[in-house]
């Protein structure tokens, strides 16, 4: 197969028209994004990890295709076969991808998991996904340890830190394994990652994946990333490699691409320290989410940062973010759309289409993405339903685990549905309204929460901003609007009377907030996106400021090194 999709520069609509699916029968991630290169250059940069005192290691394909192997079999003689889960609790680094790729190796499947989850979230993702083993670090090594007593399925624990009882020192039992060759023979079709849901509707889904969809991921990623790869590109995310964003739409298609990876943990994001890793490093290719973008444009951009590619997504960026990007740092900041069970299905790209202020783009080559109504039938242009992707899309997930139900009501008829409501114009521009269940009904209206937010966000005291609905007895349900403020810029009721008219003169007076609160920071999950369900019964209880079980604040301490 090859590896680019896209041989030159085109326009969106041609691409599309004459774009074909490739997807081999046989297919290994393991060989894909490692034992390929390795091969053909073993010296090639893949990783250059940036340790906490300020060091950088830099790990060539030769030596990440030799420890995943070593690591592969001390899964196999851990009794980790096809099939079997591999957890994986690790900030971004070389040790998650040696234990991914040990894990498909073996045609097992990686779990990814986020070190900050608490033992009840870590405890139900390990129960509900029968893991056979857990890599871990020194830092989360004990809440592992407490709860291996209620993992009947876990049979080994290993570190990255010095051994301790219960749990092997990870590179101790690497440099001691056997170096032959190992990689099972699978099919494109076989189960390789299971990435849990943020659980912000309801309890977290085991999202299962198969090895085919890193091939899903690709169209999006070259036209994302202005027909990447170019020539000294190198990628760089915040996002965490436990979540798809971070994963897939910077780590993994880095590795296949044979482009340079920086890897480094941010304890807490600080946009300061984010600029100075750009700079140093000469990162030219990112994935930022949105929640990252807002506090990067708070703080000044140093010298000598050279910015070729931007992707984003999670959130809707809002027309002044994009004029930022172009204004400060000479790049468009190109929009990407999808979700945990079908990722990257719809985006911009300045140079391949026209780009509307306000819209998420156009469904990218080789997905069908259409808006349905409660039927199942798609509708016409400038209509609301609900957005979905056509069955038999690679990118798109093989089941939620051991959920047929859910699987079930996630698809209806040739449709895969996504929860989320949006439009398309007779130009084939989507256009996100919100999540079903984010929707304000208004005294007869239905209001999506996306425009408000981008409006104030837009004001020059606002770095983020969110909209929910609250009961009321004659509209059944008004605006209530969250801000948080810039640094130094004072809450008054003038500040909120001009901020509500601005909504009222730039949107529509139906969808004005009644009532705007300011807060330190808004509720997000881990992976950026804003929980408005918590804003919503906060402001019903009248303790908005309660409900946050965690904030991203506009401003952070810079990170000491």
């Amino acid at each position: 197969m090859s590896r680019r999709l896209f041989s030159k520069a085109g326009q969106w609509d041609e691409l599309r028209r004459t774009f074909r699916w490739n997807v081999p029968d046989r297919f290994n991630m393991a060989d894909a994004l490692c034992d390929s290169w390795a091969r053909r250059e073993p010296e090639r940069e893949a990783l250059r990890h940036l340790h906490p005192d300020g060091t950088a290691e830099v790990w060539t394909y030769r030596r990440l295709a030799e420890a995943s192997t070593r690591f592969a079999h001390v899964l196999a003689a851990s009794g980790v076969g096809k099939g079997d889960r591999v957890g994986v609790l690790l900030p971004q680094g070389p040790a998650v991808l040696v234990a991914d790729l040990a894990a498909w190796r073996l045609g097992a499947v990686a779990l990814p998991l986020f070190t900050l989850f608490g033992a009840e979230a870590l405890g139900y993702r390990l129960r509900d996904s029968g893991a056979r083993v857990v890599v871990t670090d020194d830092e989360n090594l004990d809440k592992v340890m407490a709860l291996r007593p209620d993992l009947p399925m876990l049979r080994s624990v290993l570190t990255t830190g010095p051994a301790r009882s219960g749990a092997a020192a990870l590179w101790d039992e690497i440099e001691r394994a056997s170096a032959a060759p190992v990689r099972a023979d699978t099919r494109a079709e076989d189960p390789a990652v299971l990435i849990y849901t943020s659980g912000t509707t309801g309890p977290p889904k085991g999202v299962l994946h198969a090895h085919r969809f890193l091939v899903g991921h690709l169209p999006s990623i070259e036209l994302q990333h202005d027909f990447f790869p170019q020539r000294g590109d190198r990628g760089w995310t915040p996002a965490d490699w436990a979540w798809i964003g971070g994963l897939m739409d910077m780590a993994v298609p880095c590795l296949y691409y044979g482009v340079p990876l920086v890897s480094r943990r941010f304890r807490k994001f600080d946009p300061e320290a984010a600029w100075d890793l750009i700079a140093r490093e000469g990162v030219r290719n990112l994935f930022l989410p949105p929640t990252a973008l807002k506090l990067m444009r708070s703080v000044p951009v140093p010298e000598g940062v050279s910015v070729r590619s931007i992707a984003s997504g999670g959130e809707s960026l809002g027309a002044e973010l994009l004029e930022w990007g172009r204004s400060a740092l000479g790049v468009a900041i190109n929009e990407i759309y999808g979700q945990t069970e079908c990722n990257l299905v719809i985006g911009t790209s300045a140079r391949a289409m026209d780009v509307r202020p306000g819209a998420m783009g156009k469904a990218v080559p080789g997905h069908d993405v259409a808006i349905i109504d409660e039927g199942g039938r798609p509708l016409p242009a400038g209509e609301v339903g609900e957005i979905a992707v056509r069955r038999g899309d690679p990118v798109m997930f093989l089941e939620y685990w051991q959920k047929p139900e859910a699987t079930a009501q996630k698809f209806l008829g040739d449709w895969m549905r996504t929860g989320d409501l949006g439009r398309v114009d007779e130009d084939g521009y989507f256009t996100f309204v919100a999540r079903a269940d984010d929707v304000i009904t208004s005294a007869g209206y239905r209001i999506g929460p996306t425009e408000i937010e981008e409006c104030l966000a837009g004001d020059p005291d606002v770095v983020m901003a969110a909209a929910v609905g609250v009961p009321d007895p004659v509209r059944t349900e008004v605006v209530h609007a969250f801000v948080v403020l810039r640094e130094g810029a004072a809450w008054s009721e003038a500040l909120e009377a001009r901020l509500i008219a601005r909504v009222r003169a730039r949107v529509s007076p139906h969808v004005a907030p009644r009532r705007i609160t300011p807060l330190p920071g808004l509720p997000m999950t881990a992976t950026g996106k804003i929980m408005r369900r918590a804003l919503r019964e906060g402001a019903t209880a009248g303790q908005a400021g309660d409900a946050r079980p965690r904030t991203v604040s506009p401003t952070r301490r810079p990170i000491r090194r």
